[in-house]
């Protein structure tokens, strides 16, 4: 991402004061709450994405360091949910907010950080760029429930999975580029060529994220994670719908009975690596990067085109 942060690198900075601004709080335990949370800040992909994708139509302005703010506080809102939701204790190295805090304190900062997110546009009369994020939001909470719903079916189809992802993922990606564009171009064909240029990448990135739950690096969470969560993903699916009968169903009563016995879990991951559902998974997250990359070189080239382009390609290319 070096490119990505010198082209951007004074905006960068800019946008991490807009964002600590954005989170505070006159209540003593919420002030302390939010400054753990700016602390803990991971990787800053998504606002790179937003000020990177205005940045593609003209000069950076106020209106996008707040869609930047807005995508990270809904972004960070999602993730605190989540780990109450999955019970779990750290992120990103890290204890998780209901670690410290408890469960009840942790709802409640989520709900904080989304509505101090959908005041930041609608104080500043942004209304496009509150639109774009919050039909995101309600993606993403029809992506998670969707999830939900069908891992109780282990015969889930390769379409429905693309339905999942595009929620849970790939729909904020898709609002962070849209909302940077719509901050910088007046056209509404280039918001919403970057839009699923943003929806394109997202889909890679969260099968580069399914991806590591068969690998072997320390990526902060362990592999075998998603299996014993039930968590249907590509490779799975793949193997699932291509595996001959008697791997198929001695998979399926793994999952559903002994998802938590750590050879019974390598097992699986040992069949899916056996019947190419790594390799299936990966040609899928290229063909997506690839689409990605097709719609971005559809703008005129320039230093911003370059670093979105070494941003997409390190989606599918980082090793956590």
């Amino acid at each position: 991402m070096l490119i990505a942060k010198k082209i951007i690198s004074k905006e960068l900075a800019l946008f991490e004061a807009h964002f600590r601004e954005a989170v505070r709080s006159r209540v003593p335990l919420l002030d302390r709450i939010m400054q753990y949370i700016v602390k803990r800040k991971g990787k800053q992909l998504r606002p790179m994405f937003v000020l990177l994708s205005a940045k593609l139509g003209g000069e950076i302005t106020e209106s996008t360091y707040r869609a930047a703010s807005l995508v990270e506080l809904l972004h960070t809102a999602t993730l605190v949910h989540d780990d109450v939701v999955d019970e779990a204790e750290e992120r990103r190295g890290f204890f998780s907010i209901n670690a410290l805090w408890k469960n009840k304190i942790a709802v409640l900062v989520g709900d904080y950080l989304l509505a101090k997110g959908l005041l930041l546009p609608l104080d500043n009369k942004d209304y496009a760029i509150l639109k774009i994020v919050t039909n995101a939001v309600k993606v993403m909470s029809e992506g998670e429930l969707l999830q939900l719903e069908k891992s109780r079916n282990l015969n889930l189809d390769e379409k429905i999975y693309y339905d999942i992802i595009n929620g849970k993922t790939a729909s904020l990606l898709a609002s962070a580029c849209a909302a940077g564009a719509s901050s910088t171009f007046n056209d509404e064909a280039s918001i919403e060529k970057l839009r699923l240029f943003g929806e394109k990448v997202g889909m890679a990135f969260q099968i580069k994220d399914d991806l590591f739950d068969y690998g072997t690096a320390d990526i902060g969470k362990p592999t075998g994670n998603d299996i014993k969560e039930k968590k249907l993903t590509l490779p799975l699916i793949y193997t699932l719908n291509n595996c001959d009968k008697t791997v198929r169903k001695k998979i399926i009563y793994i999952i559903k009975n002994q998802n938590t016995v750590p050879e019974k879990v390598a097992y699986v991951i040992d069949a899916v690596n056996q019947c190419g559902g790594i390799d299936y998974a990966t040609k899928k997250m290229f063909a997506f990067r690839d689409e990605a990359l097709a719609i971005l070189h559809s703008f005129e080239d320039s230093d911003a085109r370059q670093a979105l382009e070494e941003l997409v390609r390190y989606t599918t290319d980082r090793q956590y």
